[in-house]
């Protein structure tokens, strides 16, 4: 056990409440990760973590194992005292948004990732930018230390992978697999977990269909930009990855954006690759993510968002 492992275990055995929170709209990774991590927890310690989110959780995780188990932030006393924070899947600490609050009230503050991280908020950083979903991280720490788990931690674990690498796209190593085979051989029903998120709202689906029939291509097509406005980002279940992920599918198309107007003046920008890193695109407008997936929120009109994006990508 290294060094990082033995004053997280002695932190966790010596605390009487923790609260866990990752990164606000929280997606299958965060989500999952805040879950099987708390799970472990009562498991191995004894110790029921609190478990909060901020923003909106999809519908199509909506039945993942654990799902009562996290509240929204403001169902918490704001008063509330905590000996240990950990946050998963954060990326930065502006991504919080709600629960950063609870890092005031608590004594040791604990972090759990896999995004880049210049400024890391954590006293003690358990990170692994190479990981390709914070589950990976997860589901190491749960082997170097031998924990106990049930059924629900493997699910929970497996969604994160899922999830993050977009059904195994995104991977770059074959790290991802073999954790894969080795949760198959524990006994999880990968397929039973896809169909579990198959129950998106028809009004989502019909959604991100329309923004995808009317999406533009730019670049001798090699760009392509769908948006979601105002009035129907309300449909919206998720981020959009039915749109990235069809737009992706066609012949010649290396970029896709999804820019979401998600109130008047606050557009989210999703950004995919499917060969050259953009991830200084999203950190052009202060956002981040990873190499060929990533994304950021402007407070600027729809237009002007539109328009800096396509000049970004001018020349890639």
């Amino acid at each position: 056990m290294d060094d990082k492992l033995k004053i997280f275990v002695e932190k966790i055995k010596a605390a009487k409440n923790v609260v866990i929170m990752g990164h606000k709209n929280p997606d299958g990774d965060a989500l999952c990760s805040v879950l099987a991590l708390a799970k472990m927890i009562d498991l191995n310690y004894g110790i029921r973590c609190t478990c909060v989110y901020d923003g909106n959780i999809p519908e199509y995780l909506g039945d993942v194992p654990l799902r009562p188990w996290i509240k929204y932030f403001e169902k918490v006393p704001t008063d509330s005292k905590f000996d240990i924070a950990i946050m998963v899947d954060y990326g930065a600490a502006h991504q919080l948004g709600g629960p950063a609050k609870f890092l005031e009230n608590s004594d040791f503050i604990i972090e759990i990732d896999h995004h880049k991280n210049d400024a890391p908020i954590g006293a003690l950083c358990l990170n692994d930018d190479t990981a390709a979903a914070t589950g990976m991280i997860l589901y190491k720490i749960m082997r170097d230390l031998d924990w106990e788990y049930d059924c629900a931690v493997l699910d929970l674990l497996t969604i994160s992978i899922i999830t993050d690498t977009g059904n195994f796209k995104f991977v770059r190593n074959g790290k991802p697999f073999q954790v894969a085979g080795e949760l198959v051989d524990c006994g999880v029903n990968f397929r039973g977990l896809i169909e579990l998120m198959n129950n998106k709202p028809r009004k989502a689906v019909l959604t991100e269909a329309k923004a995808t029939a009317n999406a533009e291509f730019l670049y001798h097509n090699r760009l392509a930009v769908a948006i979601i406005d105002r009035r129907d980002y309300r449909n919206m279940d998720g981020r959009g990855e039915m749109v990235l992920n069809l737009l992706g599918q066609i012949k010649g198309v290396e970029y896709i954006v999804l820019l979401k107007q998600q109130a008047e003046d606050k557009i989210g920008i999703s950004i995919r690759s499917r060969g050259r890193d953009i991830d200084h695109i999203a950190a052009a407008f202060g956002g981040g993510g990873h190499g060929r997936a990533a994304g950021a929120v402007v407070n600027d009109t729809l237009e002007n968002v539109r328009a800096r994006v396509i000049e970004l990508f001018k020349g890639m």
